[in-house]
Protein backbone atom coordinates (compact mmCIF):
# COMPACT_ATOMS: atom_id res chain seq x y z
CA UNK A 1 0.00 0.00 0.00
CA UNK A 2 1.77 3.21 -1.28
CA UNK A 3 0.55 5.41 1.47
CA UNK A 4 1.55 3.30 4.10
CA UNK A 5 4.85 2.89 3.77
CA UNK A 6 5.60 6.85 4.35
CA UNK A 7 2.72 7.84 6.90
CA UNK A 8 3.31 5.73 9.65
CA UNK A 9 3.72 7.56 12.75
CA UNK A 10 1.83 10.54 11.08
CA UNK A 11 -1.72 8.92 10.67
CA UNK A 12 -4.28 9.83 13.07
CA UNK A 13 -6.94 7.42 14.48
CA UNK A 14 -9.95 7.61 14.55
CA UNK A 15 -10.44 7.34 18.19
CA UNK A 16 -7.76 9.83 18.46
CA UNK A 17 -9.78 12.85 16.68
CA UNK A 18 -12.67 12.21 17.97
CA UNK A 19 -11.61 12.74 21.35
CA UNK A 20 -9.44 15.61 20.35
CA UNK A 21 -12.66 17.19 18.11
CA UNK A 22 -13.38 19.89 20.50
CA UNK A 23 -9.57 21.02 20.80
CA UNK A 24 -9.32 21.20 17.47
CA UNK A 25 -12.75 23.11 16.59
CA UNK A 26 -10.77 26.13 15.03
CA UNK A 27 -9.22 24.17 11.61
CA UNK A 28 -10.57 26.13 8.44
CA UNK A 29 -10.32 24.75 5.27
CA UNK A 30 -8.37 26.55 2.17
CA UNK A 31 -11.02 26.64 0.05
CA UNK A 32 -14.18 24.58 -1.35
CA UNK A 33 -13.80 20.68 -0.05
CA UNK A 34 -14.31 18.40 -2.88
CA UNK A 35 -16.22 15.38 -1.90
CA UNK A 36 -14.66 12.70 -4.42
CA UNK A 37 -17.73 9.64 -5.09
CA UNK A 38 -15.78 7.26 -7.25
CA UNK A 39 -19.12 5.57 -8.73
CA UNK A 40 -21.23 7.63 -11.90
CA UNK A 41 -23.63 10.30 -10.22
CA UNK A 42 -27.51 8.58 -10.08
CA UNK A 43 -26.23 5.58 -8.31
CA UNK A 44 -26.86 5.05 -4.47
CA UNK A 45 -23.22 6.18 -3.05
CA UNK A 46 -24.02 9.63 -5.35
CA UNK A 47 -27.44 10.28 -3.86
CA UNK A 48 -26.41 9.66 -0.26
CA UNK A 49 -23.43 11.84 -0.86
CA UNK A 50 -25.40 14.84 -2.76
CA UNK A 51 -28.11 14.28 0.07
CA UNK A 52 -24.82 15.04 2.64
CA UNK A 53 -23.94 17.90 0.99
CA UNK A 54 -27.29 19.10 0.50
CA UNK A 55 -27.51 19.73 4.29
CA UNK A 56 -23.80 20.43 5.41
CA UNK A 57 -25.13 24.33 4.87
CA UNK A 58 -23.78 26.50 7.94
CA UNK A 59 -22.07 23.60 9.41
CA UNK A 60 -18.80 24.28 7.32
CA UNK A 61 -17.56 28.15 6.54
CA UNK A 62 -16.88 26.87 2.71
CA UNK A 63 -18.81 25.14 0.49
CA UNK A 64 -18.74 21.10 -0.48
CA UNK A 65 -18.45 19.74 -4.05
CA UNK A 66 -19.22 16.36 -5.30
CA UNK A 67 -16.87 15.41 -8.02
CA UNK A 68 -17.76 11.76 -9.97
CA UNK A 69 -14.57 10.06 -10.22
CA UNK A 70 -15.79 6.54 -11.71
CA UNK A 71 -13.72 3.65 -12.45
CA UNK A 72 -12.68 0.37 -11.69
CA UNK A 73 -15.02 -0.54 -9.06
CA UNK A 74 -14.91 2.77 -6.95
CA UNK A 75 -10.93 2.62 -7.41
CA UNK A 76 -10.08 5.07 -9.61
CA UNK A 77 -11.58 8.08 -6.96
CA UNK A 78 -10.24 5.84 -4.14
CA UNK A 79 -6.66 6.36 -5.27
CA UNK A 80 -6.69 9.91 -6.81
CA UNK A 81 -7.96 10.61 -2.87
CA UNK A 82 -5.28 8.91 -1.16
CA UNK A 83 -2.65 9.91 -3.01
CA UNK A 84 -3.94 13.85 -3.14
CA UNK A 85 -2.91 16.00 -0.42
CA UNK A 86 -4.39 14.93 3.39
CA UNK A 87 -5.25 18.60 4.43
CA UNK A 88 -8.95 18.17 4.98
CA UNK A 89 -10.18 20.01 1.65
CA UNK A 90 -10.25 16.44 -0.63
CA UNK A 91 -12.62 13.62 0.96
CA UNK A 92 -13.93 10.35 -0.35
CA UNK A 93 -17.82 9.50 -0.33
CA UNK A 94 -17.76 5.69 -0.82
CA UNK A 95 -19.71 2.20 -0.77
CA UNK A 96 -17.35 1.04 2.12
CA UNK A 97 -18.55 -2.65 2.04
CA UNK A 98 -17.25 -2.66 -1.58
CA UNK A 99 -13.94 -0.97 -0.63
CA UNK A 100 -13.29 -3.47 1.90
CA UNK A 101 -14.63 -6.76 -0.03
CA UNK A 102 -12.07 -5.70 -2.99
CA UNK A 103 -9.07 -4.82 -0.45
CA UNK A 104 -9.80 -8.26 0.67
CA UNK A 105 -10.23 -10.41 -2.55
CA UNK A 106 -7.17 -8.59 -4.29
CA UNK A 107 -4.01 -6.46 -3.75
CA UNK A 108 -5.25 -3.05 -3.91
CA UNK A 109 -2.98 0.06 -4.83
CA UNK A 110 -4.35 1.69 -1.69
CA UNK A 111 -6.88 0.37 1.18
CA UNK A 112 -9.85 1.36 3.52
CA UNK A 113 -8.41 0.99 6.69
CA UNK A 114 -4.91 1.15 6.73
CA UNK A 115 -4.29 4.58 4.06
CA UNK A 116 -7.63 6.25 5.22
CA UNK A 117 -9.34 7.64 8.40
CA UNK A 118 -13.44 6.91 8.54
CA UNK A 119 -14.83 10.36 9.62
CA UNK A 120 -18.49 8.88 9.91
CA UNK A 121 -20.80 5.98 8.27
CA UNK A 122 -24.00 7.92 6.92
CA UNK A 123 -26.26 5.46 5.24
CA UNK A 124 -26.17 1.95 4.90
CA UNK A 125 -26.91 0.27 1.44
CA UNK A 126 -28.47 -2.82 0.31
CA UNK A 127 -29.31 -4.78 -2.67
CA UNK A 128 -32.41 -5.87 -4.45
CA UNK A 129 -32.97 -8.71 -7.57
CA UNK A 130 -34.59 -6.44 -9.95
CA UNK A 131 -36.10 -7.13 -13.47
CA UNK A 132 -37.78 -5.33 -16.48
CA UNK A 133 -40.88 -4.16 -16.08
CA UNK A 134 -41.72 -6.15 -18.98
CA UNK A 135 -39.80 -9.79 -17.81
CA UNK A 136 -41.22 -12.75 -17.98
CA UNK A 137 -40.12 -13.10 -14.58
CA UNK A 138 -42.79 -12.47 -12.55
CA UNK A 139 -41.17 -13.82 -9.27
CA UNK A 140 -37.74 -15.17 -7.89
CA UNK A 141 -38.93 -18.49 -8.80
CA UNK A 142 -39.38 -18.19 -11.96
CA UNK A 143 -35.89 -16.41 -12.75
CA UNK A 144 -34.79 -19.61 -10.21
CA UNK A 145 -36.40 -21.91 -12.84
CA UNK A 146 -34.95 -20.21 -16.07
CA UNK A 147 -31.76 -20.24 -14.86
CA UNK A 148 -32.07 -23.94 -13.75
CA UNK A 149 -33.41 -25.15 -17.20
CA UNK A 150 -30.63 -23.27 -19.32
CA UNK A 151 -27.48 -22.74 -17.34
CA UNK A 152 -25.43 -20.01 -18.33
CA UNK A 153 -28.27 -18.45 -20.41
CA UNK A 154 -28.92 -15.42 -18.46
CA UNK A 155 -26.65 -12.01 -18.41
CA UNK A 156 -27.35 -9.90 -15.11
CA UNK A 157 -25.62 -6.84 -14.20
CA UNK A 158 -24.08 -5.08 -11.00
CA UNK A 159 -21.87 -2.04 -10.08
CA UNK A 160 -18.45 -3.77 -11.14
CA UNK A 161 -16.44 -6.63 -9.86
CA UNK A 162 -15.89 -6.65 -6.57
CA UNK A 163 -18.74 -4.31 -5.79
CA UNK A 164 -21.16 -5.43 -2.97
CA UNK A 165 -23.73 -5.78 -5.07
CA UNK A 166 -21.62 -7.98 -7.73
CA UNK A 167 -20.45 -10.12 -4.01
CA UNK A 168 -24.26 -10.18 -2.93
CA UNK A 169 -25.03 -11.45 -6.80
CA UNK A 170 -22.91 -13.90 -7.23
CA UNK A 171 -23.68 -15.49 -3.47
CA UNK A 172 -27.27 -15.69 -4.60
CA UNK A 173 -26.42 -17.83 -7.61
CA UNK A 174 -24.00 -19.75 -5.63
CA UNK A 175 -26.44 -20.72 -3.06
CA UNK A 176 -28.68 -22.21 -5.64
CA UNK A 177 -26.14 -24.02 -7.65
CA UNK A 178 -26.93 -21.45 -10.72
CA UNK A 179 -24.45 -20.07 -13.69
CA UNK A 180 -25.33 -16.75 -14.98
CA UNK A 181 -23.23 -13.96 -16.74
CA UNK A 182 -22.24 -11.25 -14.89
CA UNK A 183 -22.28 -7.94 -16.82
CA UNK A 184 -20.48 -5.03 -14.90
CA UNK A 185 -21.08 -1.25 -15.36
CA UNK A 186 -20.18 1.82 -13.65
CA UNK A 187 -22.76 2.92 -11.19
CA UNK A 188 -25.99 2.26 -10.07
CA UNK A 189 -27.40 4.49 -12.99
CA UNK A 190 -25.84 2.94 -15.58
CA UNK A 191 -26.76 -0.39 -14.02
CA UNK A 192 -30.23 0.19 -13.76
CA UNK A 193 -30.26 1.73 -17.24
CA UNK A 194 -28.91 -1.87 -18.88
CA UNK A 195 -31.75 -3.31 -16.90
CA UNK A 196 -34.35 -1.33 -17.83
CA UNK A 197 -32.81 -1.46 -21.75
CA UNK A 198 -33.03 -5.19 -21.39
CA UNK A 199 -29.26 -5.56 -22.17
CA UNK A 200 -29.52 -7.98 -19.27
CA UNK A 201 -32.17 -10.51 -17.83
CA UNK A 202 -31.95 -8.96 -14.20
CA UNK A 203 -29.85 -6.86 -11.94
CA UNK A 204 -28.32 -6.24 -8.38
CA UNK A 205 -29.01 -2.83 -7.70
CA UNK A 206 -29.77 -0.72 -4.43
CA UNK A 207 -33.72 -0.61 -3.75
CA UNK A 208 -33.54 2.83 -4.26
CA UNK A 209 -33.11 2.66 -7.59
CA UNK A 210 -36.66 1.95 -8.26
CA UNK A 211 -37.48 5.31 -7.62
CA UNK A 212 -38.74 6.99 -10.36
CA UNK A 213 -38.83 4.15 -12.50
CA UNK A 214 -41.40 2.07 -10.77
CA UNK A 215 -43.27 1.59 -14.57
CA UNK A 216 -39.70 0.15 -15.62
CA UNK A 217 -38.53 -1.97 -13.08
CA UNK A 218 -39.87 -4.67 -10.70
CA UNK A 219 -37.96 -5.54 -8.04
CA UNK A 220 -38.25 -9.03 -6.94
CA UNK A 221 -36.42 -9.86 -3.74
CA UNK A 222 -33.98 -7.64 -0.95
CA UNK A 223 -31.25 -8.80 0.30
CA UNK A 224 -31.60 -8.12 3.85
CA UNK A 225 -32.93 -9.39 7.06
CA UNK A 226 -35.64 -6.28 6.94
CA UNK A 227 -38.05 -5.18 4.43
CA UNK A 228 -36.59 -1.41 3.94
CA UNK A 229 -38.89 1.34 4.68
CA UNK A 230 -38.69 2.66 1.42
CA UNK A 231 -39.70 -0.04 -0.83
CA UNK A 232 -41.95 -1.84 2.15
CA UNK A 233 -43.78 -3.99 -0.72
CA UNK A 234 -40.89 -5.70 -1.43
CA UNK A 235 -39.55 -9.04 0.40
CA UNK A 236 -36.57 -10.15 1.37
CA UNK A 237 -34.64 -13.08 0.14
CA UNK A 238 -35.24 -15.28 3.70
CA UNK A 239 -39.31 -14.78 3.36
CA UNK A 240 -39.19 -16.03 0.12
CA UNK A 241 -37.68 -19.57 1.54
CA UNK A 242 -34.50 -18.59 -0.41
CA UNK A 243 -31.02 -19.02 2.72
CA UNK A 244 -28.65 -16.28 0.77
CA UNK A 245 -25.57 -14.30 2.00
CA UNK A 246 -26.58 -10.79 3.75
CA UNK A 247 -24.24 -8.62 1.85
CA UNK A 248 -24.83 -4.69 2.78
CA UNK A 249 -22.66 -1.70 2.35
CA UNK A 250 -22.23 0.94 4.63
CA UNK A 251 -21.71 4.60 2.78
CA UNK A 252 -18.64 5.88 4.63
CA UNK A 253 -16.72 9.48 4.35
CA UNK A 254 -13.01 8.65 4.53
CA UNK A 255 -9.84 11.43 4.94
CA UNK A 256 -6.43 10.48 3.45
CA UNK A 257 -4.11 9.19 6.21
CA UNK A 258 -2.23 11.92 7.89
CA UNK A 259 -5.41 14.69 7.47
CA UNK A 260 -4.50 16.64 10.25
CA UNK A 261 -6.30 15.63 13.98
CA UNK A 262 -8.29 19.32 13.77
CA UNK A 263 -9.32 18.88 10.18
CA UNK A 264 -10.73 15.63 11.11
CA UNK A 265 -12.60 17.21 14.25
CA UNK A 266 -13.85 20.18 12.21
CA UNK A 267 -15.44 17.69 8.99
CA UNK A 268 -16.38 14.96 11.74
CA UNK A 269 -18.68 17.47 13.41
CA UNK A 270 -19.88 19.15 10.55
CA UNK A 271 -21.23 15.72 9.34
CA UNK A 272 -22.60 14.49 12.85
CA UNK A 273 -24.54 18.20 12.91
CA UNK A 274 -25.46 17.52 9.35
CA UNK A 275 -26.59 13.65 9.29
CA UNK A 276 -29.13 14.31 12.44
CA UNK A 277 -30.96 17.51 10.67
CA UNK A 278 -34.43 17.18 9.35
CA UNK A 279 -32.87 18.66 5.82
CA UNK A 280 -30.62 15.02 5.54
CA UNK A 281 -33.72 12.84 6.46
CA UNK A 282 -35.48 14.88 3.78
CA UNK A 283 -33.05 14.40 0.96
CA UNK A 284 -32.43 10.82 1.82
CA UNK A 285 -36.15 10.26 1.99
CA UNK A 286 -36.32 11.69 -1.63
CA UNK A 287 -33.61 9.09 -3.10
CA UNK A 288 -35.98 6.76 -1.39
CA UNK A 289 -32.58 6.35 1.39
CA UNK A 290 -33.00 5.89 5.30
CA UNK A 291 -29.78 8.04 7.59
CA UNK A 292 -27.76 5.15 9.24
CA UNK A 293 -25.50 7.42 11.16
CA UNK A 294 -21.71 6.11 12.89
CA UNK A 295 -19.69 7.82 14.15
CA UNK A 296 -15.83 7.47 13.16
CA UNK A 297 -14.92 5.05 16.09
CA UNK A 298 -17.83 2.82 15.49
CA UNK A 299 -17.29 3.33 11.58
CA UNK A 300 -13.78 1.81 12.21
CA UNK A 301 -15.14 -0.74 14.32
CA UNK A 302 -17.64 -2.29 12.26
CA UNK A 303 -15.33 -2.11 8.91
CA UNK A 304 -12.56 -3.60 10.53
CA UNK A 305 -14.95 -6.15 11.23
CA UNK A 306 -16.45 -6.67 7.71
CA UNK A 307 -12.96 -7.38 6.98
CA UNK A 308 -12.33 -9.77 9.20
CA UNK A 309 -15.96 -11.91 8.22
CA UNK A 310 -15.17 -11.54 4.63
CA UNK A 311 -11.00 -12.99 5.59
CA UNK A 312 -12.94 -15.71 7.55
CA UNK A 313 -15.28 -16.73 4.60
CA UNK A 314 -12.42 -16.96 1.90
CA UNK A 315 -10.73 -18.87 4.00
CA UNK A 316 -13.05 -21.37 4.51
CA UNK A 317 -13.90 -21.95 1.12
CA UNK A 318 -9.48 -22.45 0.80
Amino acid sequence: MKRRDFLTGTAVTAATFTLAGRAFAQWSPRGPITAVVPYGAGGGTDTIARALVGAIGDALPVPVVVVNQAGSSGMVGAISVANGRADGNTILITSAGSFVLNSVMRDLEVDPIDDFVPIAQIGDLTTSLMVPANSPFQSVDDLVAAAQANPGSLRWAHTGRGSFHHVAGEGFLRALGLTAVDVPFDGGGATRAAVIGGQVDFGMIGIQQVAGFEAELRPLALVSEGRDPSAPDVPTFPELGFDVPIITSPIVIFAPAGTPADALATLGDAVATAAASPAFAELMANGNNTPAYLNSADTLAKLTQLRDDARGILDAQG
